[in-house]
């Protein structure tokens, strides 16, 4: 323990670099996810011979080892090998992969009798979407943000294996100088920022759903 405190105090500015771009390249890509997964599975919706094609390409992306893609990306964005910007669109890939599906189904999952009762009340397509369908799919669609949350943080580690990996970067250290104080702050630090990101979002849900409160007392 006596180790670590040593660490810390001697290295604050480098782990304070590290937690701060491991929360750059965790949050930035899960923006850009959702954002392109919303209108994704939003078409698997609308059309339905849509669905399963991108349930299948999706599940097909998310297999795909992330160092893989983090290795193939610069032959492919012309990037260079250390840049940022291939853990950010490997991240991106994998997010839209995991929520397209997780936005189809929320969608899927909204009560049809609701919808049907908007169209009534002349909603149009886009404002019924918004106001009607979005909300009451919320639940679903933000607990596949929090799995993507954990995801992301979990996967910019491994970017440490090319040299940009945010905390990863301790656990690479800490193994080269067989040095276990570096490692053991990495891993906490990870986990407690995952735990935090899921916390956050777990806040934002209960307050843009107020409505899953009341019926849960009821």
């Amino acid at each position: 323990m006596n180790d670590i405190w040593t660490y810390l105090s001697q290295n604050r500015s480098t782990v304070l670099d590290a937690l701060q771009q491991h929360v750059l390249l965790a949050v930035l890509p899960l923006l850009i996810g959702v954002v392109v997964a919303l209108p994704v599975g939003y078409l698997g919706v609308r059309f339905g011979w849509l669905y399963h094609p991108i349930l299948n390409v999706s599940g097909l992306i998310y297999s795909i080892p992330s160092l893989a893609v983090f290795v193939a990306l610069p032959y492919v964005l012309g990037t260079q090998i250390l840049s940022p910007v291939n853990i950010v669109v490997a991240l991106a890939l994998y997010t839209v992969a995991l929520m397209a599906r997780t936005v189809a189904d929320g969608l899927r999952s909204v009560d049809p009798t609701l919808t049907e009762a908007a169209t009534a009340m002349g909603y149009r397509r886009t404002r019924r979407l918004v106001e009607v369908e979005l909300p009451l799919a919320a639940p679903v669609i933000l607990a596949g943000v929090r799995v993507a949350a954990v995801s992301n943080i979990s996967l910019v580690s491994v970017g440490a294996l090319l040299g940009v990996g945010g905390l990863g970067a301790l656990f690479t250290r800490g193994f080269q100088l067989f040095y276990t104080a570096p490692i053991i702050v990495g891993i906490v630090l990870s986990i407690a920022l995952a735990a935090v990101a899921d916390l956050l979002i777990v806040l934002f849900q209960r307050a843009v759903t107020p409505w899953t409160r009341a019926v849960k007392g009821a």
